[in-house]
């Protein structure tokens, strides 16, 4: 087993964390029904997963980072997703 980069272990999991933050979005746009944004969180989705996937297929380790990455972006964007009642939605304009 090759030693674990501290760089390529960061990148991963910053990927997975961008990629579930991204998820989350794309889902969002998918169940407003909302064509253009759906198709372009899916294109960014595809690029952020593809660094993740070639990065930890290099040594099964990174897995751990994408693990965790991932569980960081998913509950991060959640939180920023569900406002308390009563307030405007996420990207309402200021009145």
């Amino acid at each position: 087993m090759a030693a674990i980069d501290p760089l390529t272990a960061g990148g991963v999991l910053l990927a997975t964390a961008l990629t579930d933050a991204v998820y989350v979005m794309f889902t969002s746009a998918v169940v407003a029904r909302k064509r253009v944004p759906a198709a372009t969180w899916s294109s960014v989705w595809y690029v952020l997963s593809s660094y993740a996937v070639i990065s930890y297929t290099e040594n099964w380790i990174y897995i751990a980072f994408a693990a965790l990455g991932s569980w960081i972006g998913a509950y991060l964007t959640i939180t920023y997703l569900h406002r308390p009642p009563g307030g405007p939605p996420v990207g309402a304009a200021v009145e």
